[in-house]
């Protein structure tokens, strides 16, 4: 390979990696827009420890428990390839992934997709988890959890195993559903927050305080999933990046349009966090199959996703979970609708293709939601997973920090 062609596929795989990087202040910025002002500061803690511990993680173990090497006649469930990182003989050169990029930036791309998965439960578990219990779930789910999942697809497992191989571009299942199912079953054990839904099952709207933050947050992950999709093509290869780059920005825009209108229609009124999640919605729907969709297929995809948002949110209300940015809605629900589609539009719609992403959504349900069940359940047992009434009226930021987000503004 023409070493001019090596070092700009490898430039445009770190500008993606700081891309994903980036896309951690725009999940800060929703968080905190859509909850209260006296959680501010434990929001941001969260997600400051989620992208520190979790890059150290993937260094230490996720890395080579995500990429072991399955053998020959493995069962790809699972493997191991050794702990702390280090570089193959031929990592820097062309001769590493057919010349798309080095061994390192191999390893720190994948390493920012690894913290997202407990980003997402950050955000459905907001205002009343504690932090210390949330922190152990963030060591174990990062550090084990997410690798061994990846490592079924990406890493060469079973699922990549199938006559018809199951396929997850960019991660609608393995990084959106791994987060989404493990939200479900933290929301579920946590309860509702106080004042959430009244005893005749009356839901009681919780407003956040800066929609400017959310709305920021999500155009600063709207940009960041340039890196995230585009990035996931593993070269800079002017076709299909360019499509991936289309097809992921049509999808957002139908998404954020479809559920708006959607929403217009059920309760008449303009509502803009809908409208922003239907951006994320289309976002999500869109990453397991954007390489292989056409412009059409994509604002299809990212249309269903924006009423799936809104229809989900509702869902998630009415069953009582209680998921204050709608991380359930947006990142599990159209996780499962962005892995399913691949079956359905684009190069590879086939019924074999479509079975084989059932089999990878039921597979990474089933695992998800038993390993998450297993550690939260364990902590709420022992360490306790949910803060007293005192400091949920209060706010964390006071009683899990000393300090408020606002200076002398109000913390209520």
């Amino acid at each position: 390979m023409d070493n001019a062609l090596f070092t700009a596929n490898n430039v445009w795989m770190m500008i993606c990696t700081g891309l994903v990087f980036f896309m951690h202040l725009g999940f800060s910025f929703l968080e905190i827009g859509l909850t209260r002002q006296k959680n501010t500061v434990n929001i941001l803690f969260k997600n400051v420890f989620i992208i520190t511990v979790g890059l150290l993680l993937y260094a230490l173990c996720g890395f080579n428990m995500m990429y072991p090497g399955f053998e020959e006649g493995s069962s790809g469930f699972f493997g191991f390839a050794g702990w702390g990182i280090g570089a193959p003989e031929g990592g820097m050169t062309p001769d590493y992934a057919d010349g798309g990029y080095t061994w390192w930036t191999d390893f720190l791309f994948q390493g920012m997709f690894a913290a997202t998965a407990a980003t997402i439960v950050s955000g459905a578990v907001a205002e009343r988890v504690k932090l210390s219990s949330f922190m152990i779930f963030t060591v174990l789910y990062v550090g084990i959890v997410y690798p061994i999942a990846g490592s079924w697809k990406w890493g060469g497992g079973f699922l990549d195993m199938l006559e018809t191989p199951f396929y997850d571009f960019a991660g609608s299942t393995l990084v959106h559903s791994v987060g989404g199912w493990a939200a479900v079953v933290a929301v579920a054990l946590l309860g509702p927050r106080l004042g959430k839904y009244g005893a005749d099952g009356s839901v009681k709207p919780i407003p956040g305080h800066s929609i400017p933050f959310a709305a920021a947050g999500v155009l600063i992950l709207w940009l960041g999933w340039f890196g995230f999709n585009g990035g996931s093509v593993l070269s800079a290869d002017p076709e299909l990046t360019s499509l991936t780059l289309v097809t992921t920005c049509l999808a957002a825009a139908a998404g954020g349009v479809g559920a708006f209108v959607f929403d217009l229609i059920l309760y008449k009124k303009y509502d803009l966090t809908m409208f922003l999640n239907g951006i994320l919605a289309g976002l999500v729907g869109i990453t397991a199959g954007a390489d292989q969709m056409s412009p059409m297929d994509a604002i299809i995809i990212g249309v269903i996703a924006g009423v799936l948002v809104v229809l989900g949110v509702g869902l998630v209300d009415k069953l009582k979970l209680d998921d204050p940015v709608g991380a359930i809605a947006v990142h599990l629900i159209c996780g499962i609708w962005g892995t399913l589609a691949v079956g359905i539009f684009g190069a590879l719609a086939g019924m074999d293709q479509f079975i084989s992403q059932l089999i990878g959504v039921a597979s990474y349900a089933v695992f998800c939601l038993v390993t998450a069940f297993i550690i939260l359940y364990g902590l709420k047992a022992t360490l306790g997973l949910r803060v007293s009434k005192e400091e949920e009226i209060e706010g964390l930021d006071l009683h899990e920090h000393g300090m408020t987000a606002y200076g002398d503004f109000s913390t209520k």
